[in-house]
């Protein structure tokens, strides 16, 4: 008698805690399946099962990770033409901007050197013109140059932004010299 309470004990606490696994990995797919822009689905959320939704999740941290290889071998392209240019004693090639989309947002990447002030203010203002709204802004020493990158949102997504233009206008700043003051 004592055996089989003991066995049906055991089960029940295997049911049990099957059942706690079974909830909490459920959950765990809804918070992972909640972390994939709706923009990065196939299908609805609603219309797809969890392994579907699993499979997403998948695939945009698949594209997840390509971005930030590529984002990761900008930068070290951009830190070597800075070294290029810093060793071949070309300072005058300074300043540097590039201006990158990135889905519904705007990364836009000045490097200057020591010697100038810059004018943030300025350049956030042609950025906010341009239908941004800047959400992030970075600064940061390397070596003798200091890099700026700022990262914008769209505020209206299916306008779109213009990079192009926000490259010629800040272009055209740096040009005539009312970006930066000595």
């Amino acid at each position: 008698m004592k055996r089989s309470e003991t066995s049906s004990k055991s089960k029940l606490e295997r049911k049990t805690i099957e059942k706690n696994r079974r909830i909490r990995m459920k959950a765990l797919g809804f918070k992972l399946a909640s972390t994939i822009p709706d923009r990065h689905l196939t299908q609805p959320k609603e219309f797809l099962s969890q392994l579907d939704q699993i499979d997403e999740a998948a695939a945009y941290i698949k594209i997840l990770r390509e971005r930030v290889e590529a984002l990761n071998g900008r930068k070290a392209q951009l830190m070597n033409s800075v070294n290029i240019a810093k060793a071949a004693g070309e300072s005058e090639t300074l300043p540097i901007l590039t201006v990158k989309e990135l889905g519904f947002g705007v990364e836009v990447m000045l490097i200057s050197g020591l010697n100038k002030n810059f004018m943030l203010g300025q350049l956030i203002s042609i950025i906010e013109q341009e239908a941004a709204e800047v959400v992030t802004v970075n600064i940061s020493r390397v070596g003798d140059n200091i890099v700026h990158t700022l990262h914008a949102q769209v505020k209206i997504s299916r306008v779109g932004v213009d990079t192009l233009n926000i490259s010629n206008r800040i272009h055209e700043m740096i040009s005539t010299s009312s970006l930066y003051f000595s």
